[in-house]
């Protein structure tokens, strides 16, 4: 994808003063003389920005402004190792409000409706990001936060909540818990703005269905402000970016070269006018591609395909690598399998096992036949030979939080 002018321009300027109010890049780019980058080829040359080197950077090492500038802090909600912890400062969090404003008018939300926020609140930017955009925009929030889903139904039957702001397997096991209930007819629910996790083709329409909701996935990371940078449209061929904030790149994980626009690739980020800590060629080690071609709703913004999964996704079992989608793609092929599983890969008497434990609503009797079909389907769609198991609906755990559904026991 092109640099346009004003991108290169704000590019630009942020090079021409990194060094001055940043002892991060000061470090970093040491030995680069900035005033030589001129092009959108020149900029391709710069190292790029790891979460490493984030980590490195804690607590304030990231900071480009004074600290009496900073207003707030949050924290990557990583479960290992040292936090990075990414400062904002005034304008940052009015920037990231006006971005998440545009994701709700992307997907019709207007003033009139009620957003019940699941996501988490603190050092997540989760929870604050969804209620700061939908005040923006004017909504009523209702600001939930995580867990208690007894709670959770009662507020959204009593304050008629239009619109549900959740990770996919949390709107999963609140629609579970609607029909379990039959609650639906009880519910005001129009739209569902999914974000933090990956989530298949046949989940999607699972909780849409159950729901009777629109829904649209919603695109962000902390170390880029926070979910809100870009959304899907109605037309759901890919998520809108705000190019007016943010400069992308795809490039090849393993050369890290750039990629032709349409080919899968690594998503690579840089901040334009983030001034607590400005992010340049972050790799977010998100696998997606630019879609070229207008969207049929008329946005001028870009769009990446919906993300297909992360590079530190990826597990090799019996010489072959395997992403999330392709368990997706088998569980969506065998028509009594549910979206939901966990894979389970362990090394016993010198050979790897991969255990794929989904879901069925099916009647125990015919399980050891899906388990055959699910076999069968692995072995065409990835290759090696694999344990599958199934375990009735609702065996396998939801949460409000960003899961795995991928557990590695080698090591």
């Amino acid at each position: 994808m092109r640099m346009n002018n004003y991108q290169a321009e704000a590019i630009m300027r942020e090079l021409s003063t990194i060094k001055e109010k940043s002892e991060f890049y000061r470090k970093k780019f040491a030995d680069i003389d900035l005033s030589k980058i001129r092009t959108q080829e020149d900029f391709e040359t710069l190292p790029f920005t790891d979460k490493g080197d984030l980590r490195e950077a804690y607590p304030l090492g990231l900071a480009a402004v004074p600290e009496k500038d900073i207003v707030r802090i949050h924290s990557s909600s990583g479960t290992t190792g040292t936090p990075v912890v990414i400062p904002y400062t005034k304008k940052d969090v009015e920037d990231w409000a006006t971005m998440f404003e545009r994701c709700y008018k992307m997907a019709g939300v207007t003033n009139l409706d009620r957003v019940q926020i699941t996501p988490g609140y603190g050092l997540w930017t989760a929870g604050i990001g969804f209620q700061a955009g939908a005040e923006k925009l004017g909504a009523m929030t209702v600001p939930m936060g995580p867990g208690n889903t007894e709670k959770q139904l009662k507020m959204m039957q009593d304050m008629k909540t239009t619109v549900l702001c959740a990770t996919s397997s949390y709107a999963l096991l609140l629609a579970e818990n609607i029909n379990g209930r039959g609650l639906k007819d009880k519910i005001c629910l129009k739209k569902g703005i999914i974000g933090s996790e990956r989530w298949g083709d046949k989940m999607r329409q699972r909780i849409a269905d159950e729901l009777g909701v629109e829904l649209y996935d919603i695109y962000g990371l902390t170390e880029v402000y926070g979910p809100g940078i870009g959304i899907s449209c109605s037309y759901k061929n890919g998520i809108h970016l705000w190019d007016d904030y943010l400069y992308f790149e795809i490039i090849d994980p393993k050369t890290l070269k750039p990629v032709p626009d349409g080919t899968v690739g690594e998503l690579v980020i840089t901040t334009l006018c983030k001034e607590g800590a400005p992010l340049i060629r972050y790799r977010t080690h998100d696998l997606t591609r630019i879609m070229t071609g207008t969207c049929p709703c008329g946005s001028r913004y870009p769009r990446i395909d919906i993300i297909t999964g992360r590079t530190d996704d990826m597990v090799k079992v019996k010489g072959v690598n395997m992403f999330p989608a392709q368990f997706e793609e088998v569980l969506s092929a065998v028509p009594d399998a549910s979206s939901e599983y966990q894979v389970m890969i362990d090394h016993l008497e010198g050979k790897d096992i991969l255990t794929l434990f989904f879901e069925t609503p099916a009647p125990k009797e015919r399980w050891q036949d899906i388990e055959s079909q699910v076999a069968e389907k692995f072995r065409e769609v990835v290759g090696p030979t694999i344990n599958p198991k199934a375990v009735k609906v609702g065996d396998l755990p939801r949460s409000e939080k960003k899961t795995s559904r991928i557990f590695d026991n080698r090591y």
